[in-house]
Order: structure tokens, then C-alpha cells, then sequence
């Protein structure tokens, strides 16, 4: 059995999908937030690699195929934000504060914790793109010696974290304009707290599509300078 899922050119994308359905279905047989399909997607892969000793290198070169998708699925996130354009306009002043906000509060969360922890100067800056898409993350985690790997796995998590709990966070703290809920969901959890956001609202996702740019442009330039404070 191993030996026919090493050889198939598309067993990786399959396990990743029928997980995710997987993941789905749950969700919506259980109605529990901590279902959330990625998540359950995650989990049920890495049993699966276990229990049929599948090196992740041999995975990913079947399932590789999904991230191709990957870009046009971004790029498709202008379409909610193109559409909902003249509420951009109305609220140009409190999306530029609110993403510096969130930026600003992202990384000064991960000073904080680094200090606290006693974190190394490599831990340290492999935590600061937490916030961003994986693939501004990575670059500007291995550009400032940071690791990696692990960057990829913070980023997910925080992702994830976001998708779940978002809507929960924007009640307790009262957080009803459509506008400041896709800000702060975007500028925190980007792509998957969006995928969310889509789910609460056409103005939620839209403001969401927008902040992972612009969040992920004002992350580059911090990290430039938070890099030094630990």
C-alpha cells in the first residue's frame, strides 16, 4: 500500500481534499467551532503520512499541484473588493489607521512575548510575520535569519485561530461596523480569518481582502525595523 501511494502522481492532492471534506462534514453534522474544516484537514493528513510511513517529501510532491491554485484564488480576492469600492473610498482614513493598528499590535505582541520567554534573536524574528500570508511571511522570515519552517507552521496556526474565533472575538469586544470587522480580521489572520470574514459578510471580506495586502506591505517594512529591538 505504501508503495502505491509513493507512485501515484496525485495521492497527496487527493488525501487533502477528501480530508478537508472530511472536515466539513464534521463541522456541519456537529455545529462546533473548533471543527474548523483546515484544521481537521491537518490533522487527518498527518495520521494518514503515520500510519502509512509517507515522508512529508513524498506528499508534497503529489500535492503540490493545490498550491498552483494558490495564486488565482488571491487574485481573486480583488473581485469582493472591487465591488464593495465605494465604501473603500468612504473609509480610506480608518483602514490605513486600522491596519497600521493591527500590524502594530501583531508585532508588538510578538516583542512582548519575546521578552517574557527570553526568546533568542532567531525565534524571535521567526514569530514576527505571524500575521501575514505564508508567502510574504517566508521571505521575510528567512531574510531576517529567522526559521522557516516553523514561520510556515505560526502562520497557519494563527490562521486558523483566526477563522475559528474571529467572529466570537468581534462580540465580546462589541466590534459591529462591517468595515472595522474585516480590518481587524484581515490585519490579523489573513487569508483564512478572510475566508471567514466572507462568511459574515460582502463588506467584511472585502475590507479583509484588503488588509492582508496592505498589512502584508506594512509587515515587511516593520519587521525592517523590529528586528533590532530584541
Amino acid at each position: 500500500m505504501k508503495e502505491f501511494f509513493q507512485g501515484s502522481l496525485f495521492f497527496g492532492v487527493f488525501i487533502s481534499l477528501i480530508s478537508y471534506e472530511i472536515g466539513i462534514f464534521l463541522k456541519k453534522k456537529l455545529k462546533l467551532i473548533i471543527f474548523n474544516p483546515l484544521l481537521i484537514a491537518i490533522v487527518l493528513t498527518i495520521v494518514f503520512l503515520l500510519c502509512f510511513d509517507i515522508d512529508y517529501a513524498t506528499y508534497e510532491s503529489s500535492a503540490k499541484y493545490l498550491s498552483y491554485l494558490l495564486t488565482p484564488a488571491t487574485v481573486s480576492l480583488a473581485i469582493p473588493l472591487y465591488e464593495q469600492f465605494e465604501v473603500l473610498k468612504k473609509n480610506w482614513k480608518a483602514l490605513l489607521l486600522g491596519m497600521l493598528s493591527g500590524v502594530l499590535a501583531s508585532m508588538l505582541g510578538v516583542l512582548g512575548f519575546a521578552v517574557i520567554f527570553d526568546m533568542d534573536h532567531a525565534s524571535y524574528v521567526t514569530m514576527l510575520p505571524k500575521s501575514i500570508t505564508t508567502a510574504i511571511g517566508m521571505g521575510v522570515s528567512e531574510e531576517m535569519g529567522g526559521y522557516v519552517a516553523i514561520t510556515v507552521a505560526v502562520i497557519i496556526i494563527t490562521g486558523i485561530i483566526g477563522n475559528i474565533f474571529a467572529e466570537i472575538v468581534c462580540r465580546i469586544f462589541r466590534i459591529n461596523d462591517p468595515v472595522a470587522m474585516g480590518i481587524a480580521i484581515g490585519s490579523s489572520s489573513h487569508a483564512m480569518g478572510t475566508a471567514r470574514a466572507m462568511e459574515i459578510g460582502e463588506i467584511q471580506g472585502a475590507m479583509s481582502s484588503l488588509s492582508i495586502v496592505v498589512s502584508g506591505l506594512l509587515t515587511v517594512l516593520g519587521a525592517m525595523a523590529f528586528e533590532h529591538f530584541h
